[in-house]
């Protein structure tokens, strides 16, 4: 019994890895498809959601906390499912989320840039000079974001129990090391860790009540009326 949190770098086939590994181990499979969930349970906007964990912070969010409050509810649902134990979360920034529980194994997924100009184009039906700026622009933003709002860059290879790269190492390989090493008996959910999740778990609900999540100010992530709906794509 065991949790697992794939991180991934853009057009990397990290989340075709993380759900064939949960149907290989038979665990529960969460994604940041979450965010409708959470949009729906506590009736805020979608695209407020997303714009959270996928834009980097502006100037002006460094003195208000609009972003910090829909993060909240992002990490309060992701921390509800993990804590039911056999589970694999692939997303964005669940490892920042989770802290140092010790029956979480941490993944990153990464790809040699010409595996995800490759699988950019041929998914998105794009040149590959426009795949290569895109991609370029995804890194940069995550990177901010992580840094901005947790100090930490996503490449920091210390973050994680395992780093994957795509190329040599097949997609059915990964699958298979995950498996195999979340097997360890240093991954093994025990009481205590049990209990740590589910405290966090907790917390993290906790949090939502208190009002020094709402800006006294103003939100600079407020919709615009001109905004459009975002699709959440997930790789």
């Amino acid at each position: 019994m065991s949790v697992i949190i794939i991180s991934k770098g853009s057009y990397s086939h990290g989340g075709e890895v993380a759900e064939r590994v949960a149907r290989k181990l038979d665990y529960g499979c969460i994604s940041r498809d979450i965010l409708i969930d959470v949009s729906k349970k506590f009736n805020i906007s979608e695209l407020r959601l997303i714009r959270a964990v996928e834009d980097a912070p502006s100037f002006l969010e460094k003195y208000t906390f609009g972003r910090e409050k829909y993060i909240a509810y992002i990490r309060a649902a992701i921390l509800e499912n993990l804590a039911k134990d056999n589970m694999v979360y692939h997303g964005f920034a669940g490892h920042f989320f989770i802290g140092d529980i010790s029956h979480v194994l941490k993944v990153r997924i990464i790809a040699d840039t010409d595996e995800r100009l490759v699988y950019m184009m041929k998914r998105e039906e794009v040149s590959k000079e426009d795949a290569a700026r895109l991609v370029k622009k995804v890194d940069e933003e995550r990177t901010k974001w992580s840094e901005k709002l947790y100090g930490k860059d996503t490449w920091d290879c210390r973050l994680y129990d395992m780093v994957i790269n795509i190329g040599k190492i097949t997609i059915d390989d990964a699958v298979n090391m995950i498996c195999q090493t979340v097997k360890l008996e240093a991954f093994q959910t025990t009481p205590e860790s049990q209990q740590h999740i589910e405290a966090l778990a907790q917390e993290a609900l906790l949090r939502l009540e208190e009002k020094d999540h709402v800006s006294p100010f103003f939100e600079p992530m407020r919709d615009s009326p001109w905004s459009k709906k975002r699709e959440i794509k997930d790789d």
